[in-house]
């Protein structure tokens, strides 16, 4: 490729800047881009698409591509001079075209553009507006001190040389070039790293950000670097001495095919291993890759990994996640959390899209329809494979599930649209199986046919779930129940109320029914008369634990407990409750519902203390014991710690005959019970 450039001996012709462009200028240097160093990128991707035009003009006129060599791009970095070239062998440009393509915003569109951006008002208006003027080249000025272009148009023998300093004029004159093509010098500002200029002219520093943004620029990205080598000569005298020799070689900085436009045939499993590295930062091998390609309104092309194992800020608020966008192969976006919806943040990969309307900066996507397009179809393809996978590599499916679960269950909460696809990926912990979860349509292929619905109940953990009262009827009666052991299902199930027609029903709130639709009804009846029969106990019981307890009431699910407490049907869990409390700092807590088995020894005991002596002290405390048991019991810390086990101490003291005031501690106010 030819890049040697001269400049005519003509006077240039100077263009001022209008006032209204110098302060466009500055914002365009100043506000629009986040990290200077993106301006290599702008001037990269404007080569591209001088190749890219020259290669669909010479389809009609041939002798364009005559001479100028292999199509490309070429950098030279000069430390000394403390200039940064960038060359292409591409369409070039005309002195008009420079004028109407480089100076747009500098001469006859200036006026029109101000008054659009005043009338524009928001500021993805004034992006949009922005958008239309190629200005990408001005990113320049953000690390130079003076820009210079030397181009020449394909077909025509005259090159025309732009220069400016960005300080309210620029210049444009005759010149002449040795073929076609542009070639655009920055004189760099002083490196400064604290301010984000980095040395643009060292070759690890321009190698690091073509490889970030360019690297799959269809055409090769080369830098002539020298290189010290010693070579072994031979002296005058005939003897062999070593000796330093500097030779200079051409560096290729970007891989240019990507991936995703191989054929698959073509494509080795090291070299997605490689890439999804690059992506990821993770060195362990993905899991499972998804290759996508759409044509038709909108064209984009994807490469997508699943992890196979979960990264460590997984669930931390300020993660970094989204897919590298490229448009056209070059990076826009390093993550763009825009294409796929939160839930499926583990996901790595690449989209590549040539029709995405960017802003100027083209470092965010302006908000379309196409965006929505892509990611519904992103969406699908993982969704897709993921059940695919479910159902036919059980083993595999389950390995992604104990890394990623919890996230997908906080799609079923957010992604109503894919609700259908998502429920058969849940897998819940259940007393069918000690080791393996198990899924929703399994669960319901195992009920009984006199039950009605899936029973679940929600605990920190499968060991305290299992041990909790509530599972004592149901493991009697050989009931499945599913553990909901993630805080994440405590929002799942809010918005999960049934499935394949069965009601969900947590067995810790409401009543539960076991059995058949007879036994439920007799069931029913021995509740009611018991009831009636304990009725001034219960009441009894109520008024010691009135401030912690709404109800208290006779349980049909309990078997080897004597209490246990439960929430109406659209209370909170103690979980979510807990969660709930320390977001909020502390608060009142819900008053439960505390059921007594009436079958248990202790509450037949209490029975029968009572029906002895409807007013001894001791029943308040038995009352209170039995609620701090059921509160235990579930996981939760009793609300009076002290009082509980003054309580305890008085009653154990009681059985061994000491004296329940000393028993109880010095100013507890507890009575010594009746001997």
């Amino acid at each position: 490729m030819t890049t040697e450039t001269t400049t005519a001996s003509t006077t240039p012709e100077t263009f001022p800047f209008q006032a209204e462009t110098r302060q466009l200028l500055d914002l365009m240097i100043h506000s629009l881009y986040s990290n200077k160093e993106i301006f290599l990128r702008e001037l990269i991707s404007n080569a591209s698409d001088a190749l890219d035009r020259l290669r669909f003009e010479a389809l009609t006129r041939p002798e364009l591509t005559e001479g100028g060599g292999e199509l490309g791009i070429r950098l030279e970095a000069d430390r000394e001079r403390r200039t940064l070239t960038v060359h292409d062998n591409g369409i070039g440009m005309s002195r008009q075209e420079v004028i109407d393509n480089i100076g747009t915003i500098a001469r006859s569109g200036t006026r029109e553009l101000v008054r659009r951006l005043r009338e524009a008002g928001e500021e993805a208006n004034l992006e949009r507006v922005i958008g239309q003027f190629g200005v990408g080249f001005y990113s320049s000025f953000m690390v130079a001190d003076r820009v210079e272009m030397v181009t020449r148009r394909a077909g025509e023998e005259e090159a025309t040389r732009w220069a400016s300093a960005g300080d309210g004029t620029f210049t444009v004159e005759p010149a002449s070039r040795a073929g076609r093509g542009t070639s655009i010098t920055l004189h760099l500002k002083p490196a400064d790293e604290e301010a984000g200029l980095p040395d643009f002219t060292d070759e690890w520093v321009l190698s690091r950000v073509v490889k970030r943004y360019s690297d799959f620029v269809a055409y090769p990205i080369v830098l002539p670097v020298a290189r010290e080598r010693e070579v072994e000569v031979e002296t005058a005298a005939g003897e062999k001495e070593k000796k330093s020799e500097t030779t200079v070689e051409e560096r290729r900085l970007n891989s240019q095919q990507p991936l995703w436009t191989r054929p698959e045939a073509e494509t080795k499993p090291e070299d997605y291993a490689e890439l999804y590295r690059h992506l990821s930062g993770d060195w362990n091998e993905p899991l499972e890759r998804i290759r996508v390609r759409a044509e038709g309104r909108i064209e984009y092309q994807a490469l997508l990994f699943l992890p196979s194992q979960a990264p460590y800020d997984l669930f931390y608020v300020g993660a970094k996640a989204g897919l590298h966008l490229y448009v056209r192969r070059v990076q826009i976006m390093e993550s763009c959390d825009d294409l796929l919806p939160h839930y499926l943040r583990f996901v790595k990969g690449v989209v590549d899209s040539p029709d995405l309307p960017l802003n100027v900066s083209r470092e965010m996507l302006q908000h379309d329809r196409q965006i929505a397009t892509i990611r519904k179809g992103l969406v699908k393809k993982v969704l897709d494979r993921l059940g695919e996978m479910a159902e036919k590599e059980e083993e595999k499916y389950l390995g992604f599930w104990r890394e990623f679960g919890r996230a997908i269950k906080e799609g079923v909460a957010e992604d109503y649209d894919n609700r259908d696809k998502l429920l058969p990926l849940l897998r819940f912990a259940s007393s069918h199986d000690p080791e393996k979860p198990t899924g929703l349509a399994a669960y319901v292929e195992r009920m009984g046919a006199d039950q009605k619905e899936i029973f679940y109940l929600t605990a920190e953990s499968r060991e305290q779930a299992e041990a909790s009262p509530h599972l004592e009827a149901f493991e009697a009666r050989g009931v499945e129940v599913l553990f909901f052991v993630d805080p994440v299902d405590e929002l799942m199930v809010q918005t999960l109320s049934e499935f394949d027609g069965k009601r969900l029903k947590s067995i810790g709130k409401g009543t539960v029914e076991l059995g058949s639709e007879e036994e439920r009804k007799r069931e029913k009846e021995e509740l009611e008369t018991r009831e009636k029969e304990m009725k001034p106990l219960l009441d009894r019981v109520q008024k010691a634990v009135d401030a912690e307890v709404k109800w208290v009431r006779l349980s049909t699910r309990l078997t080897a407990s004597p209490a246990c407490l439960v929430g109406a049907e659209h209370d909170y869990s103690p979980q979510l409750e807990k969660l709930l409390m320390k977001g909020k700092g502390g608060g009142a807590r819900q008053r439960r519902i505390l059921e007594l088995n009436p079958r248990h020894p202790i509450v037949e005991g209490l029975a029968r203390r009572f029906a002895a002596d409807a007013e001894d002290p001791a029943i308040p405390r038995y009352a209170e014991l039995l609620l701090g048991y059921a509160t235990l019991a579930e996981g939760t810390e009793v609300a009076d710690p002290a009082r509980f086990n003054a309580s305890l101490a008085a009653l154990m003291a009681e059985g061994l005959g000491g004296g329940g005031e000393a028993a109880a501690g010095e100013g507890e106010a507890v009575s010594s019970p009746a001997p």
